[in-house]
């Protein structure tokens, strides 16, 4: 049976995701920006919480860990990067595989908002939840990684199926089109999907999830190795370029 995705609003502008697995009565929390708010989702949905896969360490992501294993006894499954905040049961590196039930989770390594930052690539459904490493028309902050390093994490999930549904983890699609706007103003593609995100917003709709092909299309810093985005932002190499797109959406 399908896994069966419950999105929430969570904190300001977080969004929390549990993902039940009917055939096994598993369910996993992807991150805990809030604990207690995922608690009562989850008894809401009449959903057991047996796990929490965080994809970083940052407290909006991680800081509901304590209140989900007290109240549940949940396995904590994350990079050791996590344990700076929350004991981890299971350690995760690039390359492993985790499972919920029989649906199995590969882990790509999409460090540069944190050193230890990974997303989960769930194939066989066609998704990822990716985090902080990249929303709709944007990416995280560069707190921890190198420019290199980053491009390096945006490449490999520009490296995944194009109909890849991808969950991230804020609601922050409103700011970065004005940014992708302002640093590719000749993208035509863009102007719809500003519109359209617009109206969802004004409707009180999410802009998550999204397309990876849509994103490959419009997202700035996913094209950072096009020759036009290049030519307008500078840099010999598309890390380069990407680094001093960052820095102006970082200023913007």
């Amino acid at each position: 049976m399908a896994l069966e995705i419950h999105q929430f609003p969570c904190l300001s502008d977080n969004y929390g995701f549990l993902v039940h697995d009917p055939s096994s009565g598993e369910t996993t929390c992807i991150d805990t920006p809030d604990g207690e708010e995922y608690l009562k989702q989850a008894e809401a949905k009449g959903w057991r919480i047996t796990a929490v896969w965080n994809t970083h360490w940052h407290p909006d992501h991680a800081g509901g860990n304590e209140a989900i294993v007290e109240a549940t006894g949940a396995t904590v499954i994350a990079p050791a990067e996590v344990e700076r905040i929350f004991p981890i049961d299971q350690v995760l590196r690039h390359g492993d595989t985790v499972k919920l039930g029989d649906h199995e989770a590969a882990v790509i390594d999409v460090s540069g908002h944190t050193n230890g930052h990974i997303a989960f690539h769930l194939a066989d459904e066609g998704i990822a939840f990716v985090g902080d490493s990249l929303f709709a028309l944007g990416c995280g902050r560069m707190f921890e990684g190198q420019p290199d390093q980053f491009w390096a994490s945006l490449e490999r999930l520009k490296a995944l199926p194009a109909e890849t549904t991808l969950y991230c983890a804020h609601e922050y699609t409103q700011a970065n089109a004005k940014f992708a706007l302002h640093a590719d103003p000749e993208n035509d593609a863009l102007s719809s999907y500003s519109e359209e995100i617009d109206a969802r917003r004004e409707a009180g709709e999410p802009t998550v999830p999204f397309k990876l092909s849509r994103e490959l299309r419009t997202n700035p810093f996913l094209r950072a190795d096009a020759p036009e985005m290049q030519a307008r932002w500078g840099g010999d190499a598309p890390h380069e370029t990407f680094a001093a797109l960052r820095a102006a959406k970082d200023a913007f």
